[in-house]
């Protein structure tokens, strides 16, 4: 009787949840639930809608060559302009993040903190028209001096656009609006570097670069990564800006200065889809399960590197 009663005694008891906790916990629960329901009943209607353009002659296709020759260009634009803004955006934001944490002083890094993120909140519409009526006829000048003396590079053969209406132009707009996102993500991961590593690195007489150098950038690194491949996401989807500053004409091509340009998915299924009808709208359905299939993976590669530093603690 004794050890049994010790054994009771020894044996933990389970928390008691009250009421608003399971209410709580279940509305978590079903909330996930109903995201992944969502995500699934997408996925399902792009693959249903997708199968006449996908299972039809080829000759039947816009363009006359199938859905792979229709959908290849748009992809190709999509990513070559997502790439292009990646790489413009993520050393820019990773430096105004660097400047807000760790030199800039307190009122004014809260102040530019603000106006950074204040970039989110513009419309793309509003990109949309910056980048046609004052960034495009801006870079012409830049775009011929390009020409003129790397033209011998396929990214800057020529002939210039005369609008400015380029695939860097582009770009750039998609950097702009990008900014933001990565330049938050950076900040938040900086901020969380741990005080005795940067202490550390000071008292072994390191300078305040090389501080950063040491400490803040090796913790933060898989943060930025995240938030560069979040912004990318972002980038793949944009429709409005695109569709505004691009000028297409269609075709795979590395030229970043010409008139010649690929569309990208989105903003060719908002240019297309009013005059389109039947097999049309189901080619660029399938076109955006592509362009679905592209962004999903690219947002579960950045959750995946976001989530490996999910358990590292380090020195508080």
């Amino acid at each position: 009787m004794t050890a049994t009663k010790a054994t009771t005694e020894r044996r933990p008891r389970r928390p008691v949840r009250r009421r608003g906790d399971r209410i709580f916990a279940g509305s978590a629960q079903g909330a996930g639930i109903l995201i992944l329901v969502i995500l699934a009943g997408v996925a399902a209607f792009l693959v249903i809608e997708s199968l006449p353009a996908l299972t039809a002659p080829a000759e039947e296709i816009p363009g006359g060559e199938g859905v792979g020759a229709y959908v290849a260009p748009l992809l190709f634009g999509t990513l070559l302009a997502a790439v292009i803004a990646l790489l413009v955006a993520t050393p820019l934001a990773v430096a105004i993040a660097l400047f807000v944490t760790h030199y800039a002083p307190r009122r004014l890094a809260a102040g530019l903190g603000y106006l950074v993120d204040l970039l989110a909140a513009i419309p793309s519409i509003v990109y949309g028209f910056w980048g046609i009526f004052w960034l495009a006829p801006k870079l012409v000048p830049f775009y011929r001096w390009l020409e003129e003396n790397l033209g011998f590079v396929p990214l800057f053969a020529g002939p210039t656009s005369a609008t400015g209406r380029t695939m860097l132009t582009a770009g750039l707009v998609l950097a702009v609006m990008i900014l933001p996102i990565i330049s938050a993500i950076s900040r938040e991961v900086f901020q969380q570097v741990p005080t005795l590593h940067r202490e550390a690195a000071l008292a072994l007489g390191a300078t305040r670069w090389e501080m950063i150098r040491m400490a803040v950038i090796p913790y933060g690194k898989s943060g930025v990564i995240g938030g560069a491949m979040l912004g990318l996401g972002r980038a793949l989807g944009e429709t409005l800006a695109i569709a505004l500053v691009l000028s297409v004409s269609g075709g795979i091509t590395l030229n970043l200065i010409s008139s010649g340009n690929p569309s990208t998915v989105a903003a060719n299924v908002a240019l297309e889809f009013p005059e389109s009808s039947g097999l049309d709208i189901n080619t660029l359905i399938a076109s955006g399960l592509a362009l679905f299939l592209i962004t999903f993976a690219v947002n579960m590669l950045a959750r995946w590197i976001v989530n490996r530093r999910a358990d590292f603690s380090g020195a508080n």
